[in-house]
């Protein structure tokens, strides 16, 4: 079985460098159980459509395939629930590992995530300097609650 293996931290942006590089990325949820999160997301001209399991720790299941652009476009316009999360991605290597840092856009301006994917939920890593707080746990951080209580709206 596919899984993911990912640790999500807030960002001390006064500490991280310049950020280069960034894709941009669209994604909506099309909804479901709660059991399971469908994405569909695009990148460039790439495209996307994942399936995620319910969260056991750090780890759940994922499985991710390549659709047509235009078919995820369709997706995203006639399934997918509003408002959809817009956001910059950078990656940054550190310490043998790829941290991926979201600066979300329209109703979740202003937050940034820093998330690192990893071979075995007991790998230990070295956190650079410009994270922070570890909010793995905190549902409020996922992407799909981030379309129910955008950022904009926390307190």
């Amino acid at each position: 079985m596919a899984q993911e293996i990912e640790r999500k931290f807030l960002v001390d942006t006064v500490k991280l460098a310049k950020l280069t590089g960034g894709k941009e990325i669209r994604q909506g949820f099309i909804p479901t159980s709660e059991l399971t999160v469908v994405r569909v997301r695009i990148s460039g001209d790439d495209a996307w459509l994942t399936i995620k399991g319910k969260n056991e720790g750090i780890t759940r299941s994922e499985f991710e395939y390549v659709i047509p652009k235009l078919d995820a476009i369709d997706m995203l316009n006639e399934l997918c629930l509003e408002p959809q999360v817009m956001k910059n991605r950078y990656c940054v290597e550190y310490c043998g590992y790829t941290w991926e840092i979201d600066v979300f856009l329209g109703d979740n301006k202003g937050l940034i995530v820093a998330e690192v994917e990893l071979e075995h939920a007991d790998d230990e890593i070295t956190l650079p300097e410009w994270v922070t707080q570890e909010v793995t746990d905190d549902p409020k951080y996922y992407n799909v609650n981030l379309v129910r209580h955008p950022y904009k709206n926390w307190n």
